[in-house]
């Protein structure tokens, strides 16, 4: 079992992002790496996790996924470039 979390994906530094919330998070990353679920992830390429934070209940995990959605792209660059300033694969 893994704990819920939230996660940031990207095509690359400063490029597209995408925002989730999971309950496995590397079964989900698994899963835009190798787009087994189209949408905005796959028509975008974003395939590089770049953020994520890990919390103790679903609820808080997307109570925190839909703040951040809500925030600025400035904003959520920054979350990105606090924990990983390089941009590097964090999967």
């Amino acid at each position: 079992m893994f704990p819920p979390t939230i996660y940031i994906i990207s095509n690359f530094k400063n490029g597209t992002i995408y925002v989730g919330v999971t309950s496995n998070l590397p079964k989900r990353i698994y899963e835009h790496k190798n787009n087994i679920i189209n949408g905005f992830s796959s028509k975008y390429g974003c395939k590089c996790l770049v953020y994520y934070e890990i919390h103790t209940n679903i609820e808080d995990a997307i109570l925190r996924e839909k703040q951040i959605k809500s925030r600025s792209r400035k904003y959520k660059l920054n979350l990105i470039e606090t924990m990983n300033p390089d941009w590097v694969d964090l999967y």
